[in-house]
């Protein structure tokens, strides 16, 4: 069943994957290019992996709208639980997708675009957890439209802000360093843990409020 919810989302989205795809492999080499400054692979990556996410999944949702898609489906025997969970692993998907595309990048564009760590990508996830943790319970409470301007003013701090920060403060070696007290392998993994944890409580918020959102 959730099969099924998650490849509807991958075929509401078809006409902008081709788009999307390109943006995925120029994106990254664009960063490099601009940013000009090794960042660990954080900044060439996580930026365009974020605004890919909200544009494919903004296009799935202004489908369903315009389509009454949600309320359709709530009329078989989908239900809203399915529904909500086939979103969050559809958001995995992408990411991940994104992640292989980037990863094929870093060995075949002789710019030297940074490869991604085990760490730097649990960051990257946990940060795109953590938006779209929050976002996601706030567009099924209110709706995608009320919602995207704010997340779109959001994603562009990433492009437009963040990478200027982290070149003032490096160019002023100004450096901030967390020391967590365990081995190696737990610190790799900690991002991915706390992903999951947060990701797990958003979904269960959403579940709660489109389970009671009158269609």
């Amino acid at each position: 069943m959730l099969f099924s919810l998650v490849k509807k989302d991958f075929i509401l989205g078809k006409n902008y994957l081709l788009i999307l795809l390109v943006f995925a492999v120029v994106g990254p080499i664009y960063m490099t290019t601009a940013i000009n400054f090794s960042s660990g692979g954080f900044l060439n990556f996580f930026p365009i992996a974020l605004l890919i996410e909200f544009m494919l999944i903004g296009t799935v949702s202004m489908a369903e709208d315009k389509y009454r898609g949600s309320t359709l489906l709530c009329t078989t025997p989908y239900t809203r639980n399915s529904l909500v969970k086939a979103r969050y692993i559809f958001i995995l998907i992408i990411f991940f997708c994104n992640y292989i595309i980037y990863t094929i990048m870093t060995f075949v564009v002789p710019i030297g675009i940074d490869k991604l760590d085990v760490f730097t990508l649990g960051i990257s996830l946990l940060f795109l957890i953590v938006f779209f943790g929050i976002s996601m319970p706030i567009e099924y409470r209110f709706g995608y439209e009320k919602m995207k301007y704010i997340s779109l003013c959001i994603i562009m701090l990433f492009f437009f802000v963040v990478p200027n920060i982290v070149k003032w403060l490096i160019s002023n070696n100004i450096r901030f360093k967390i020391s967590i007290p365990f081995s190696p392998i737990i610190q790799n993994l900690f991002p991915y843990v706390l992903a999951l944890v947060i990701g797990l409580i958003s979904m269960s918020l959403s579940i709660g409020i489109y389970s009671k959102k009158n269609l």
